[in-house]
């Protein structure tokens, strides 16, 4: 699907082959009011469901794969590239193909969905040699973490809708942070974090391959888990569930140190890759989802605006935050590039 912004200008011209400096030089600086816009950056957004923002209203549901995947239309890269423009920046967004569920692999491999036997291609084909700018946020279903709130919680594991599937059933949810800590939980996922760290570097060389002048940025996940777990003992206001549901206090810290874990290997895997890296995680610690009127991720079993459980999903407010960190960055990473082309000029 394209998903043009709305602010109207031409982007920079595909004949010429222009790099991003190239056509931030030839765009000039940002306009001043009343001023002409500059020319849009070719731009791509691709991702999870935390990129698709699929417990928002309302839904994308213009084709039957993008209803599947469940992505909203006011998404944090709709946010984003609205506040961009703003501030007169202006991406010329060729496709949004962040899609729930998806895997690092579906960026190079097809996604098949689960409903009405849906699928949607890899996500890599909205990439074009014009492309200039990269942004998603994916890993965290390659380490499997639905799969870890449900090992370590009896209440989600008897909630089939919800993705995900216990780690290993034979191990009781009351046991979750030792079965993490130590033998073949820790086995596991060490072997998930290697995966997610291969298929990371994978897809960063994929889009330098596929947009050689592109710049990508990854951007980490929110926190999830307060550093005082005591706040995950009482609901958020107006709320009855406990926002990690029957999760035991002793397991918080160890899904917050899984969580630390996937934010360092993301950040490793950008910098090595030539990326840059939004770390959402250090910018969230007052807004987990504990922390009630603040939180900015839903709680669990938490009824969403689009009516689906937040399932630990980013809200309105996280949404925001999302937006106006990446925002930041991708206007910083403009900012940087024409700086080095006015230095070349």
């Amino acid at each position: 699907m394209r998903r043009t912004a709305r602010t109207p200008a031409l982007r920079c011209p595909a004949a010429a082959a222009v790099a991003l400096g190239a056509c931030l030089a030839l765009a000039g600086p940002a306009p001043s009011a009343g001023a002409a816009p500059a020319d849009p950056v070719s731009a791509v957004f691709f991702g999870d469901s935390y990129a698709a923002n699929y417990g928002i209203a309302p839904l994308d549901r213009e084709t039957v794969p993008d209803a599947l995947c469940l992505r909203s239309t006011a998404n944090y890269p709709a946010v984003a590239t609205r506040r961009l423009a703003d501030q007169g920046v202006t991406l010329d967004v060729q496709a949004d193909v962040s899609c729930s569920g998806a895997r690092v692999h579906h960026f190079w491999e097809k996604q098949e969905l689960p409903l009405a036997g849906g699928e949607v291609p890899p996500q890599n084909q909205a990439l074009t040699h014009d492309t200039l700018l990269a942004v998603g946020s994916t890993g965290g279903n390659t380490l499997g973490f639905h799969d870890i709130l449900k090992q370590c919680s009896a209440v989600l594991r008897g909630q089939s809708a919800l993705p995900g599937k216990p780690v290993a059933e034979g191990e009781p949810a009351a046991r979750c942070a030792e079965f993490f800590e130590a033998g073949d939980g820790r086995r596991w996922l060490d072997d998930r974090f290697a995966r997610v760290a291969s298929d990371l570097e994978r897809m960063l060389q994929n889009i330098r391959h596929l947009s050689p002048e592109a710049k990508t940025v990854l951007v980490g996940y929110p926190r999830l888990v307060p550093e005082n777990t005591a706040k995950c003992l009482t609901p958020a206001p107006g709320r009855t569930h406990l926002p990690l549901a029957d999760i035991p206090q002793d397991a918080m810290p160890v899904l917050d140190r899984i969580q630390k874990r996937l934010d360092d290997v993301m950040r490793k895997a950008a910098a090595g890759g030539g990326a840059d890296f939004v770390d959402l995680y250090a910018r969230t610690g007052g807004n987990t989802v504990c922390d009630g009127a603040d939180r900015a991720i839903g709680g669990l079993l938490e009824t969403s605006s689009s009516t689906l459980p937040w399932y630990a999903h980013p809200n309105e407010k996280g949404r925001d935050i999302q937006a106006a960190t990446v925002a930041e960055r991708i206007a910083e990473i403009l900012s940087r590039v024409e700086a080095g082309a006015d230095r070349r000029t």
